[in-house]
């Protein structure tokens, strides 16, 4: 009995945080659409008036709000990422920043052991050089490839550009 109330318990304890996170998104777009209305009511009364130009101007304040907002929220992310790993020694920080490299250095070395073994074993069953290389490398086989290879260098010159 006990082992089934503490495991009913910990299961619903597993949802708390998503049942937490349901309050708080409904909170937040009600917020929203009071930001929202108040925003549309005023852009009315302004035009009403005449000032076009006063509204464009709202608009990029209201662009470089959230674009400071973006920036506040990445620079939580990274503060926090850096509180993380203050405590651990240089080694784990070092693997907890290598994961996706060494995640693609496995997936192609993985494809290229893979192909080499494929195009050995079609050369030794005797199938005809150029059906092997048609049958081993494969059109989706190089949109995977090209696409991990892309996300690799993609995320790597992001990150320098925004540096």
């Amino acid at each position: 009995m006990i082992t089934l109330l503490t495991t009913l318990i910990s299961f619903l304890a597993g949802g708390l945080p998503k049942f937490l996170d349901l309050f708080q998104d409904r909170q937040d777009k009600a917020h929203e659409l009071n930001l929202a209305k108040m925003q549309t009511e005023r852009e009315l009364a302004l035009a009403a008036q005449g000032f076009a130009a006063q509204e464009r101007i709202e608009d990029i304040r209201t662009e470089q709000i959230a674009l400071q907002g973006q920036t506040d929220t990445i620079k939580a992310a990274l503060e926090h990422d850096a509180k993380i790993g203050e405590g651990a020694s240089l080694w784990v920080v070092n693997l907890r920043s290598s994961v996706r490299p060494i995640v693609t250095y496995i997936f192609v070395l993985e494809l290229v052991i893979i192909n080499l073994v494929a195009m050995w074993w079609a050369i030794q069953t005797g199938v005809d050089f150029g059906l092997a290389l048609d049958l081993v490398f494969t059109d989706d086989e190089m949109q995977i490839v090209s696409s991990i290879i892309a996300f690799h260098f993609g995320t790597r010159a992001f990150s320098r550009a925004k540096s």
